[in-house]
């Protein structure tokens, strides 16, 4: 997974409309890199549109998790 190879915790999950919601957090070199990649996508995703926020950070995160 992208974001494990990134050093990243947080969590991503498909939601209504074809959509994919999900939370990042790590060092800020790691969370341009997963953001330039999400912005290409997997090769047979279609993006549309990236909609960032910056939240904060969750104390004792660990890993990356899909969920469903």
């Amino acid at each position: 997974m992208k974001a494990e190879e990134y050093n990243l915790t947080g969590w991503v999950r498909n939601i209504p409309d074809n959509k994919v919601d999900g939370e990042a957090q790590g060092d800020e070199k790691g969370v341009a890199a997963l953001l330039e990649y999400v912005k290409e996508g997997p090769k047979l995703a279609h993006v549309v549109k990236l909609e960032t926020a910056d939240r904060d950070l969750v104390d004792g995160e660990q890993g990356f998790v899909v969920r469903r």
